[in-house]
Parts: C-alpha cells; structure tokens; sequence
C-alpha cells in the first residue's frame, strides 16, 4: 500500500469513528474527575480511570489495570506487547482535570459536553480527555492488528502536581519502558496549525510571608510610623518586574531569545484576551516572554478582602509565587536565587519567611531519530502542512523523569489543545476537527514508524 492510499484509508477510518469520539467525550466529560477530595469525591476520579481502562481494551489494547501511585490517585496502565524486533510506542494522557473554577462564568454545563459554533465545550473537553479521546480514536482507525508494541498510561493527579506517576515510575522503571514517548498533553500552535513542543518551563513555588507588628493596629493612632507588613509586601513584589514587565531575580538572566516559531503580538493579545490598549509585558518578543525568558507571577496574597476590611496597619501579609524558568536553568539555582532576592528586597527590616512549595526541572526534547521522522510526516499528511515546533510555558515534571528512566527513548509532546481552547479556565472547549487531524496522526505515525525504526532485536 502507498502512503497516499495508506493516509487515505485512515482519514476516512478517522472520520467515520467522530460520532464515536463525540460520545466518548461526552461520557469522559460527565466524570468530575477533579482529583481533590475537598472539591469533589475520589468515586469520580475513579470512574474516570474505570472507563478509560475498559475503553482502551475495547480499541485492542491487553494487560489492563489500575495501579496505586504513592500519591494515592490510580494510574490505567493498558499495553499490546510488540511483535519481535518491532518498537514500542508509550502513549500518555490523563484524566483528571482542573476543578471550575467560577461555574458562574461558563456559558454551557461544566460537565455537560456542549456543541457551540462548531466547538465541544466542557471541563476537560481539551485538557486532558480530548487527548484520551485522540489516543482511542487512533487505535480504532488502525485496528487490533499493529505492527509495533503499545503502551497507554493515564495519569489520574497530575492537575494536583503530587507527582504520584514520576515517583511510580521510579519505583517501577521497567513497566513502562519503551522506544518513543507520546506525551498527549500539549498541542499545537493554533489550530490547523500541526506542531510539536519542544521546550517547557520549569517551576519554583514559593509562600512568602512578611510579618512587622504583634497585631494589627489602629490606621489613625498608628499609620505613618507603623511598620506596615501589606505594604511592606507590596514594595516587595514590586521589585521582582522593572518598569517594562520584565522579571527581575537578581541572578537570573532575563535576556534570552527563542529562535523557533514566532508568536505575533496581535494575535496573542486576541488568544490571552488582553483588554483595550494594555501593552503585553517584557522587552523581548511574545515568544522570548513566554519560552525563552524566567516569569514571575503572583498566584494569590492573603489580605483583608476589601468588604470587610477595617482602617487598620497590617501585622503580617503572604503571597503565593510562581516563578516559570527556561531550558538551561537549575531549578535549586533558581529557588536559591529568588530567595535571596527576596531577602535583599525587604523593606524596613521586616520578617520574612520563605516557604518552598515545590520545584520542576524545565524540559528539551532531542530532535531528529526515526520517530521523530515519522511524527513530523504524519502530522505534514494529515494537515497539508509541514509541522512547526514551539515551546510551552507550562511543566511537566513527568518529561525529566521519563527522559532519565528511559534515556535512549524519543520524546514527543503534542495534542488537541490549542489558545482557543482556554484550558484550566471556564469555558474550556475542544474543536473536533483537532481530534480528527491529530489522531490521524497518530494513526499514520503508528502504522509507519516500526518501518522507520533502526530499532536491533534485543
């Protein structure tokens, strides 16, 4: 069969399997699989992850099973050996998702898969289960006969950054090994757009507290003279952006440049929904902020709420930050230079505590090797166009963990998400014609790549 029959075959198998995939979606989506047990019940999550195990034995996959994490949140783990000499292929997703978030500012039901100008809305229509969705569809287009070993493994806490399936793999190195990492969990530029990330952001969470009085004191009889520890904070973060937006750790660069796929400002500035005439922030390019570049960004302050509040001094004030940081940075380097920083910048002496929530190491995936050929064939065939690469500000600590348990394994990140998803946001939504080009993808890449592979017998 030629490559062009081959394509075509699939693109109608993929088409005919939508109405499925729309079902599928719409049960995936009833799930409120928010892996937190104060939001929602674990029964959810766990129907999730029954549901996802019994689906991919259904598309021909065996050795299905749900398996603890130390977190406590269970893994589906579904796998067709490889015939000899063949590779083997890991397909990852998951299936928890990120809790609503303000239900009052979604347009259609949370857990309801909606039709909406051509969209599928829903809490985890795009993040993650559109690309679950993506993985069965595939499977089914191509049938239970592969010509290549496969793994599925469905995280089920990653939104809760516990790390329950890095420290799985750890502890169990030979259970998902294999020759090329799928990870579906990104996707592309924009839509109709193919592409392949290869860079993410690493992470240091940090609590800061600030603390200047015994107690709170009365503004009038003591405002002026009274160290004020919400204003104290406030000078504080101040220091961490100069006047352009750019984020200044003293000991971080700040100047690097993204040499890949440009973003153009107009239309991030329509993607992020930046109001009006409000400028974007840095110095550098869209792509050099948000790839290249570390970024700081306040996640919360604990304060009075302002109904409520008294005409009082602050005694003591915390804020939750996020600091993203690029390829090429240590994260201990980077928590090391953001606290020192931060203990250089506060103000009239005041306490301060620093408390570390957690770090990721930033990602870069190699390029070239006989699955990324064959990746980049067939999202050119299923879309018409060659693929772009860009990189994501996000982390995804899972991808160091596999690229140092699997170290000879190609790792790829891709998916069904793009802008307009506005995933971890109310009304996230996925175009169906994303799933449709991207698990055609996924088929051609899976029935050519054995072809493809130089992979010797043992």
């Amino acid at each position: 069969m030629t490559d062009d029959s081959r394509t075509a075959e699939l693109r109608a198998k993929v088409a005919a399997l939508m109405p499925q995939a729309k079902t599928d979606l719409t049960q995936l989506v009833s799930f409120k699989s928010v892996a937190d047990a104060r939001q929602f019940p674990p029964s959810e999550c766990e129907r999730a992850a029954q549901w996802v195990a019994d689906a991919f034995v259904a598309a021909g996959l065996t050795r299905a099973g749900l398996h603890e994490t130390p977190d406590g949140s269970k893994a589906v783990i579904a796998a067709r050996p490889a015939p000899p000499g063949a590779p083997t292929v890991l397909l990852y997703c998951h299936y928890d998702v990120q809790p609503p978030l303000d239900s009052a500012a979604w347009r259609t039901p949370v857990w309801e898969l909606t039709e909406q100008d051509g969209r599928w809305y829903g809490r985890g229509s795009a993040d993650c289960k559109g690309n679950i969705v993506m993985h069965l569809t595939a499977l089914r287009a191509l049938g239970p006969e592969l010509p290549l070993g496969v793994m599925v493994v469905a995280e089920g806490s990653e939104e809760q950054g516990t790390g329950g399936l890095e420290r799985f793999v750890e502890a169990n190195p030979d259970l998902l090994r294999a020759d090329a990492i799928l990870i579906g969990d990104c996707g592309n530029f924009a839509a109709g757009v193919p592409t392949l990330t290869e860079t993410l952001r690493g992470n240091v969470n940090v609590v800061v507290t600030v603390r200047t009085l015994a107690s709170s004191l009365h503004s009038g009889m003591f405002g002026g003279a009274a160290p004020d520890a919400l204003a104290a904070l406030i000078h504080l973060l101040a220091t961490l952006r100069d006047e352009h937006g750019n984020t200044t750790v003293a000991g971080l660069p700040n100047d690097q440049r993204w040499t890949g796929v440009q973003y153009p400002p107009e239309q991030f500035r329509t993607d992020a929904g930046v109001l009006g005439e409000v400028e974007l922030l840095g110095d550098g390019t869209v792509s050099d902020m948000l790839w290249a570049r570390p970024a700081l960004t306040v996640l919360g302050i604990d304060a009075p709420p302002v109904v409520g509040s008294a005409a009082a001094v602050q005694a003591s004030a915390r804020a939750r930050l996020n600091l993203r940081i690029p390829p090429g940075t240590d994260p201990e380097q980077a928590r090391k230079a953001l606290v020192a920083h931060l203990e250089a910048n506060t103000p009239w002496q005041a306490e301060l505590t620093v408390e570390l929530e957690g770090t990721g190491a930033p990602f870069r995936s190699r390029t070239g090797g006989p699955a990324r050929a064959a990746m980049e064939a067939a999202l050119a065939a299923s879309y018409g166009r060659p693929a772009t690469t860009q990189g994501q500000g996000g982390s995804i600590p899972l991808c160091n963990v596999f690229a140092d348990t699997y170290p000879d394994a190609e790792i790829m990140l891709l998916g069904v998400e793009e802008p307009a998803c506005l995933i971890h946001a109310p009304n996230e939504s996925v175009d169906p014609a994303e799933i449709e080009h991207m698990a055609l993808a996924e088929a051609l890449f899976l029935s050519s790549y054995a072809e493809r592979s130089s992979k010797s017998p043992g």
